[in-house]
C-alpha cells in the first residue's frame, strides 16, 4: 500500500506521499509548495529543500525552494496591463518598478482528499482566490484552484485544475520554478531540452517580442554539459512533447515533462554559474504576455472565459541506472 503521512515544518503541517522509490513532502498551509522530493534509493534530495532556519526567507520569497507555483510567471512591465478594456495593476515588487512571479505566494490551501492504494497515493488541495484579499485587490477575478499530487513508484505528477468563476474573460498564465540539485557537481550533469530559440530581452529582462537563435545553446536539444553555464534564459519550446531530461554521468536521470498544449516556454536559471542548482521552469505564458503585441499563439496567454475550466499537467520521473 502506498501511503500518505503527516509531518511538520516550523509548526506547519506537511503531507508526505510515500512509495518505495520516493518521498514527496507538501506544505499546503504555506503556498501548497512541494518542498522536498527524497530519492530513497540513492539517499539524496532531488530539490532545493528549505531548512527550518529558512522560514523568514521562505515567507519572503517562497519561489526559491521546491516546486513553487507562479501565477502568473515572470515579470510584468510596471505590474500593469489592460485586457479586453479592463485595467489590472499588480504590485511592483522587483527592480525597475516591475512585478515578478505572480500573486501566488504563501496562501493556505485546504486538503480536500487523500487516496491510497497498492499502486499509488494522492492528495488533492484547493484554494479559492476570492478569499485572498491581496490577490483580489490586484486581480479581481474569482478563481477556484484545485491541485492533485499523485505518486506512483518513481513517477510524481501534478494536475492543476483552474476554474474561472467570474463574469468576464481574463488572461491566465502559470508556471513552475523547479529547483533541481546538482550536488556541487555540474560537470557530472547534462541537460537535453527540445527548444527552438531564445526570447530576446531588454535591459530589464522583459521580452521584446523578438526571437533569437540558440547560439551557444545550439546543442541543447541534443544535450549539453552544465559545467560553466550561467543561465537566466527564456526559451521557445519546439513542437512535440515538452520533456526536459536532466542526466548524471552514471545513468541516473530525471525526466520532467509538461503538457505541450499549454506549456510553450521554458526558462533555465542557474543562480550564478552552475554549481548547486538548475531551475527548469515550464511556463504557459511568456513573461509580460498581456503587454506584448504578438498573438496568443506566440505568448501562450490563455484566454479564460467565464465558467471555463482547464487542466494543466506536469510529471517528474526518476530513471535509475
Amino acid at each position: 500500500m502506498k501511503q500518505v503521512t503527516k509531518g511538520h515544518w516550523n509548526g506547519y503541517d506537511t503531507y508526505i506521499l510515500h512509495s518505495r522509490e520516493l518521498e514527496v513532502t507538501l506544505l499546503p498551509r504555506l503556498g501548497n509548495n512541494v518542498i522536498s522530493i527524497r530519492d530513497n534509493i540513492n539517499g539524496r534530495e532531488i530539490l532545493r529543500k528549505p531548512a527550518e532556519e529558512d522560514l523568514s526567507f521562505y515567507l519572503q520569497k517562497p519561489y526559491h525552494f521546491g516546486i513553487p507555483m507562479l501565477i502568473p510567471p515572470g515579470r510584468i512591465r510596471g505590474g500593469h496591463f489592460v485586457y479586453d478594456q479592463v485595467e489590472y495593476q499588480f504590485d511592483r515588487n522587483t527592480a525597475n518598478d516591475n512585478h515578478i512571479h505572480g500573486l501566488h505566494r504563501t496562501q493556505a490551501w485546504c486538503v480536500s482528499d487523500i487516496e491510497e492504494d497498492d499502486d499509488s497515493c494522492s492528495i488533492t488541495t484547493e484554494l479559492l482566490t476570492i478569499n485572498d484579499e491581496n490577490w483580489i485587490r490586484q486581480f479581481p477575478v474569482p478563481l477556484r484552484l484545485e491541485m492533485v499530487y499523485r505518486l506512483q513508484g518513481s513517477s510524481f505528477s501534478q494536475t492543476l485544475k483552474v476554474t474561472h468563476q467570474g463574469e468576464v474573460a481574463i488572461p491566465f498564465g502559470m508556471g513552475y520554478h523547479t529547483w533541481f540539485l546538482l550536488d556541487g557537481e555540474p560537470e557530472r550533469w547534462s541537460l537535453k531540452l527540445p527548444v527552438s530559440g531564445i526570447y530576446a530581452q531588454n535591459e530589464q529582462l522583459l521580452p521584446t517580442g523578438e526571437m533569437e537563435g540558440l547560439g551557444a545553446l545550439e546543442q541543447l536539444p541534443e544535450g549539453i554539459s552544465l559545467k560553466g553555464w550561467n543561465l537566466d534564459t527564456p526559451l521557445r519550446a519546439s513542437s512535440g512533447p515538452a520533456v526536459a531530461l536532466l542526466s548524471r554521468d552514471d545513468g541516473y536521470s530525471i525526466q520532467y515533462s509538461a503538457d505541450e498544449q499549454f506549456f510553450k516556454h521554458w526558462v533555465l536559471y542557474t543562480k550564478g554559474e552552475a554549481d548547486q542548482f538548475l531551475c527548469i521552469e515550464p511556463y504557459t505564458w511568456l513573461p509580460d504576455a498581456p503587454n506584448l503585441k504578438q498573438g496568443d499563439d506566440f505568448t501562450g496567454l490563455i484566454r479564460l472565459e467565464p465558467q471555463q475550466t482547464i487542466h494543466l499537467n506536469t510529471r517528474l520521473e526518476i530513471v535509475f541506472p
